[in-house]
């Protein structure tokens, strides 16, 4: 795709035509280390859009400058129709409560039961305090997750998979619109790794959640990719279906999927 297209791609999606997030021309360094050089890409309403590429090439940097822990030096980040390198320490925080960002580690705490930390983000984002409404909402999210019995038990009590759910499920109790995800299945087994990519995809489906996914798991990337993206020293260099990465004849794509 050219530079030409890119930017006319780049203004079509600024308007109302179903994109949740768009990137125009985005560059970061970090002194002299350019991480990304020239980003270009629209997240869909209802899409799971894929980032692969090798470590080192920006993918996390990206999506970061998505939820503005990190700003761009140059180009245009849109989200929701808002640039966030604009926005007011307010706006912010109203737009990441309606962006879910799911690291590498599930981020829970550990001095806390599974209830306690799904009770958190609803106490203090949300303010609630009805603890009858509370309560069907943490039933209703750890249905939704597979894991209803977990309630009570500690983050130490449970397996990695089983993490990664909660994980999910403390993300998910916010009803996000957006959901921004880092390496999902890093360290799991393949079968643990199956149920969370087949999870992610149900989480589109009940809860119409647009969302980034950074994987190296090509089998993941199989199960819930819409649209993939192979990003290489800080450059989209190729995008479209998960079959069209696959039978590409590029060397760099080609890579991915031996």
């Amino acid at each position: 795709m050219d530079n030409d297209t890119k930017t006319a791609r780049a203004k079509e999606n600024k308007g109302d035509n179903g994109s949740v997030i768009n990137m125009c021309h985005v560059a970061k360094a970090f002194g002299n280390n350019k991480v990304l050089s020239d980003i270009n890409l629209d997240l869909k309403k209802g899409e799971n859009l894929v980032i692969l590429g090798k470590s080192g090439t920006g993918k996390s940097v990206t999506i970061k400058c998505v939820v503005g822990l990190l700003t761009q030096d140059k180009g245009d980040v849109h989200v929701f129709g808002e640039e966030v390198s604009t926005l007011s320490e307010d706006k912010l925080k109203e737009l990441r409560v309606r962006i879910g960002f799911l690291f590498q580690s599930g981020a829970l705490y550990d001095s806390m039961t599974v209830r306690e930390n799904l009770e958190f983000p609803l106490r203090r984002v949300l303010k609630l305090k009805d603890k009858n409404d509370i309560d069907k909402r943490i039933k209703e999210i750890l249905d939704g997750v597979g894991l209803p019995d977990a309630v009570d038990k500690m983050p130490s009590e449970l397996s990695g998979g089983m993490r990664k759910r909660i994980g999910l499920a403390r993300t998910m109790i916010l009803k996000p619109e957006i959901m921004l995800y880092d390496e999902p299945t890093t360290g799991l087994d393949p079968i643990t790794s199956k149920e969370i990519s087949e999870l992610i995809q149900s989480m589109k489906q009940n809860y119409h959640v647009s969302s980034i996914i950074i994987t190296h798991d090509i089998a993941c990337a199989k199960i819930i990719a819409d649209r993939v993206l192979v990003m290489d020293k800080g450059v989209i260099v190729a995008e479209g279906t998960f079959d069209e990465m696959e039978h590409s004849k590029d060397n760099l794509v080609n890579s991915f999927f031996k």
